[in-house]
């Protein structure tokens, strides 16, 4: 009966595969991105839209206010019983209000639980908070997905890469590994393996996260802490602690696969086979029941004028850089930017916006840090999800996922938009039930 419904609910889902112009300006490394492209995204490419908005990086963007300020923390509780409350990120033009969750990739519901799914020539599934979070407690009940090459996250994101992690690769189900990165510098000794069973049955995972401390634990156990003192740099003389507004992530990724590094590839236990005993109908999955957040105060004398955003004030990105402000900016299209927020917004006259770029930033969804080896991954054509419905779920349980066919209508890439036409080739592939 659960096999039965299992595949009766992934076989609800079709993907149409999605084949964009790729080309634009790159940024980092002391390389900012030009006028006509203003934001630097996630995945190191120069775009407007959605580039703009989450993950948009202020120190390789053209200027401070190339990209959209942070709309605050929120205490919340989210469950999934549907997919009412994300977006994806296509849609998705800044307003925090109207949703909670941005998406790339194929999330669907089941049984009142969220699955991130993770299909052959795709990118996997992420969901990013629209709110972020400028220290809190924040955690998430869920089971991981299996097979070597398959990552599972539950991570804190900020624009300029401070990172907090739980990761779970899906070849050692044992562990979770915890890690930290302060402005995307990759340090190898900040990784440390937490002993748990991660696919069996369900577990809580918490971050809690203080200006001066950074705990993680499982099921109310705390099992790691790290205190900022301790993480002094004398060569950029700051501290390389996550200070800075991060996002909450989940997804579900593809580390084994041939365009990634080597060094991700054998961090993952190797190349994913995609006929594994741990796929149902053709999809690797995680299970997510909940997220919670619960919102700390910011730092003592930070500058505040308003309580809707967090504002960058310099490109040194660190926490008292920072200003909690009312610039809320909600993107009139697309086709707009920081810098002009009202492009292309409608018109009585229905003029469509002659500006051409890339809307949509592309990449490893969830790779977190380790997405800064994944450049050749960037903007390549993915599988994408075609319905924004979820279909009816199906009856009996399950040990770790199923999907009812709904989510995302993008799948990460760069989606090159011109004089409001877009130029897609699509293909849709229809799923067997097993």
């Amino acid at each position: 009966m659960v096999r039965r419904a299992l595949t009766a609910a992934l076989a609800a889902t079709t993907f149409a595969g999605a084949a964009f112009a790729q080309d634009g300006a790159t940024c980092g490394a002391g390389t900012l991105c030009p006028e006509s492209a203003p934001c630097c995204g996630q995945y190191g490419q120069c775009g407007i839209g959605a580039f703009c908005l989450g993950g948009c990086d202020v120190v390789h963007s053209h200027a401070l206010d190339s990209c959209v300020p942070n709309p605050t923390c929120q205490d919340a509780t989210y469950t999934f019983k549907d997919l009412n409350n994300v977006q994806t990120i296509d849609k998705y033009l800044g307003d925090p209000s109207s949703i909670d969750w941005q998406s790339q990739g194929k999330p669907s519901i089941y049984n009142d639980n969220l699955l991130l799914t993770l299909g052959e020539d795709t990118s996997g599934t992420l969901l990013a908070s629209t709110h972020y979070v400028w220290y809190g407690n924040i955690c998430a009940k869920l089971t991981t997905s299996q097979g070597k090459g398959v990552v599972t996250a539950f991570i804190m994101m900020s624009d300029v890469k401070d990172e907090i992690d739980f990761e779970f690769v899906g070849a050692d189900i044992q562990n979770a590994q915890s890690n930290f990165y302060s402005q995307g510098v990759t340090v190898y000794t900040n990784g440390k393996n937490l002993s748990v069973d991660t696919t069996t049955n369900q577990h809580e995972y918490c971050v809690d996260w203080t200006e001066d401390t950074l705990k993680w634990s499982i099921d109310g156990n705390e099992m790691r802490s790290l205190d900022r003192k301790d993480t002094w740099n004398a060569t950029s003389n700051r501290f390389d602690y996550p200070q800075t507004p991060a996002r909450v992530m989940l997804s579900l990724w593809p580390a084994g696969i041939s365009k990634n590094q080597p060094g991700t590839i054998e961090w993952s236990g190797g190349m994913i086979d995609w006929n594994s005993q741990y796929m149902t109908n053709g999809y690797y999955y995680a299970e997510v029941e909940q997220v919670t957040v619960k919102c700390y105060d910011p730092p003592d004398g930070v500058k505040k004028s308003g309580q809707k955003t967090y504002k960058y004030t310099d490109k040194a990105a660190t926490n008292n850089t920072v200003e909690i402000t009312d610039d809320l900016v909600i993107l009139g299209s697309l086709y707009a930017n920081g810098e002009d927020p009202d492009y292309g917004a409608s018109t009585a006259s229905g003029a469509q916006p002659t500006m051409t770029g890339n809307t949509v930033p592309g990449g490893n969804s969830g790779g977190g840090n380790r997405a800064e080896d994944q450049s050749s991954a960037a903007g390549q054509p993915t599988g994408a999800g075609g319905s924004d419905q979820p279909a009816a779920t199906g009856d009996g349980g399950f040990s770790q996922g199923g999907n009812q066919g709904a989510g995302s209508s993008l799948q990460p890439g760069l989606n090159k938009v011109g004089g409001g036409a877009i130029a897609i080739v699509v293909a849709v592939l229809g799923l067997m039930v097993l």
